[in-house]
C-alpha cells in the first residue's frame, strides 16, 4: 500500500516544494529573467558551496536575488486537533494500530469458506460413472447472501496534529526584484485568510500566511556595503504527525483479519468421550 507516514521532514517538504515549485518565482536580474533559488537554512554552508556552486561568488558571498526557508517552531495546540477530536488509543498487542483508513475483501480466504461449505454438501469428485475423476477445487453455491467473508482492515496510529511556523526571508539587490518576487505570495492565497494547500508523499496540509509582511533595507546607510532588501513571510501550517518515524517501536501500518467463525473444541480425554463413526468416517 502506497502510504508513508507523517512527519516533520514531510511537513518541510511541502512547505520547500510549494515555495521552489508551485510559486516558480522569477525575477529580472542582469542575466536575464531567472528562476528565484530557493535554500532551507538548515543546510551546512560546507554542503551548499559544492552542491550549489551557483549561489555563490568566487569570494564566498551569496548572490542576490535568493529566497531561504527555515522552521521557527510548533506546538501541539490542543484547540486545533483537526479531524480526530477525541483521544483513540492503540490495540494493546504488538501491532498497535489505532485508526482505521481502509478496509478490502480478502477473496482467497472468502472463497476458502464457501467452497468448504459446499463441499460438504455437493461431493468432492467429478466424473462419469466407472471413471477415475479429478479432484473439484469450486463447487457451485447457490446462497445469495455469504455469512463468511473475511475482511482485511488497515489501521494506522492515530494521527496528532501540531502548528508548525515558517520562515521565509526574501533578500534581493533591487526593488524591482523584491516586487517580482512577493507578488506571488500575496496573490496566490486569494481573498480566504490567506490560506494554501500544500502536500508533500501524498499528505495535504492547511498553511496560513501572516498578513503583514516585514519589510527591512539598509538604504539609510551610507557605507560600504551592499544594498540590500529584505522580506520576512511568515507561514503557519497546520500538519500532523503519524507514528514516531525512525523510533516508531510498533508497525506504521497494521493489517489484520476478521474472525468468521468460533469453534470451541471439547476435550474427548477428559470427559471419556466416545468418538461416533458411521461408514468409516468420523461424525462429529
Amino acid at each position: 500500500m502506497p502510504f508513508k507516514p507523517s512527519t516533520f521532514e514531510t511537513i518541510d517538504y511541502a512547505v520547500h516544494s510549494w515555495v521552489n515549485e508551485e510559486l516558480d518565482v522569477f525575477a529580472t536580474t542582469n542575466k536575464g529573467f531567472k528562476k528565484t533559488p530557493v535554500v532551507w537554512v538548515a543546510g551546512e554552508r560546507s554542503w551548499q558551496v559544492k552542491d550549489h556552486k551557483d549561489l555563490r561568488d568566487i569570494d564566498g558571498a551569496l548572490i542576490f536575488p535568493i529566497m531561504t526557508i527555515q522552521r521557527d517552531g510548533f506546538n501541539k495546540n490542543l484547540d486545533k486537533k483537526g479531524a480526530f477530536w477525541g483521544n483513540v488509543p492503540s490495540v494493546s498487542d504488538n501491532k498497535g494500530g489505532s485508526i482505521t483508513i481502509a478496509r478490502r475483501v480478502q477473496a482467497e480466504k472468502t472463497a476458502n469458506f464457501v467452497n468448504a461449505d459446499a463441499y460438504r454438501k455437493k461431493g468432492k469428485i467429478v466424473g462419469n460413472a466407472g471413471e477415475t475423476g479429478k479432484q473439484q477445487i469450486n463447487f457451485p453455491n447457490k446462497k445469495k447472501d455469504n455469512p463468511k467473508i473475511v475482511y482485511e482492515t488497515i489501521d494506522i496510529p492515530m494521527p496528532v496534529y501540531v502548528s508548525v511556523d515558517y520562515l521565509i526571508s526574501v533578500r534581493t539587490e533591487y526593488q524591482q526584484q523584491m516586487n517580482e518576487i512577493i507578488q506571488p505570495f500575496v496573490v496566490d492565497a486569494g481573498g480566504i485568510n490567506y490560506r494554501v494547500l500544500i502536500g508533500h508523499d501524498g499528505h495535504r496540509y492547511e498553511a496560513f500566511m501572516n498578513q503583514s509582511f516585514d519589510v527591512t533595507n539598509n538604504l539609510t546607510d551610507m557605507g560600504n556595503e551592499t544594498r540590500i532588501y529584505e522580506t520576512k513571510i511568515k507561514l503557519n501550517v497546520l500538519g500532523y504527525l503519524v507514528g514516531a518515524d525512525k523510533n516508531q517501536k510498533q508497525p506504521n501500518i497494521v493489517i489484520r483479519e476478521n474472525a468468521v467463525e468460533v469453534k470451541i473444541p471439547r476435550e474427548r480425554v477428559i470427559f471419556s468421550d466416545t468418538p461416533n463413526w458411521k461408514n468409516g468416517k468420523y461424525r462429529s
